[in-house]
């Protein structure tokens, strides 16, 4: 009996420790709590945003420009630099700034840009030249003809273009490929910012010469 009494006496001496350091604990201010505690998830990073610009305005040089940029579903505008000698003359200086906007969405974003979540689908290598004799005035004819342009490539394409000195600023721009098809006028509309995979840019055919 001496031996039975002494073993529950070991056994419940663990359970009084505890006690104790529960009530020590409560007379220091300090809320017991359960294990584990739930904190909720980390906080992540809000796609399709920058915190700050990419290129410090001091180290920016020439034509500040918008490019568009694909980011989860959707088109997104980033700002680019496009060099245009003084003295160009307009022709001219409309298929610099198309060349230099074809150029930059070519490029491989920015490591910033990258973790925005921002990428491309345009080609690099792709050229672009003014009208041929009888195109309208505003015509701009790629080196790849623009049916071949995957939905996105071409989205981001008549979205910058259109938006930019390269156009006539009313949200459409006239292109043409290398070849003898007919050219189209092209409109960058909200459907095609918000899903440039639902559909290709709407067109109508222009006359040309």
């Amino acid at each position: 009996m001496h031996v039975r009494r002494l073993a529950v006496r070991r056994r419940g001496a663990p359970l009084l420790a505890v006690a104790g350091l529960a009530l020590a604990l409560g007379g220091c201010g300090i809320r017991a709590t359960e294990v584990p505690t739930d904190f909720g998830g980390a906080p992540s990073r809000v796609p399709c945003s920058m915190t700050q610009p990419d290129v410090p305005a001091q180290e920016a040089r020439g034509v500040p420009v918008q490019v568009f940029l694909l980011c989860g579903s959707s088109l997104v505008t980033v700002d680019r630099q496009v060099r245009v000698p003084d003295g160009t003359a307009d022709a001219q200086r409309r298929v610099m700034v198309a060349q230099g906007l074809l150029d930059q969405l070519a490029e491989t974003p920015s490591a910033a840009e990258k973790d925005a979540g921002y990428t491309t689908s345009v080609q690099g290598g792709m050229s672009v030249g003014g009208p041929r004799a009888g195109d309208p005035d505003d015509t701009l004819r790629l080196s790849t003809s623009p049916p071949q342009l995957t939905s996105y490539a071409l989205a981001q394409i008549v979205c910058t273009l259109s938006d930019s000195a390269a156009a006539e600023g009313d949200g459409s721009v006239i292109l043409g490929g290398p070849g003898r098809e007919p050219l189209r006028r092209y409109e960058c509309t909200d459907a095609v910012r918000n899903s440039p995979s639902g559909s290709r840019p709407p067109s109508t055919e222009v006359a040309s010469g």
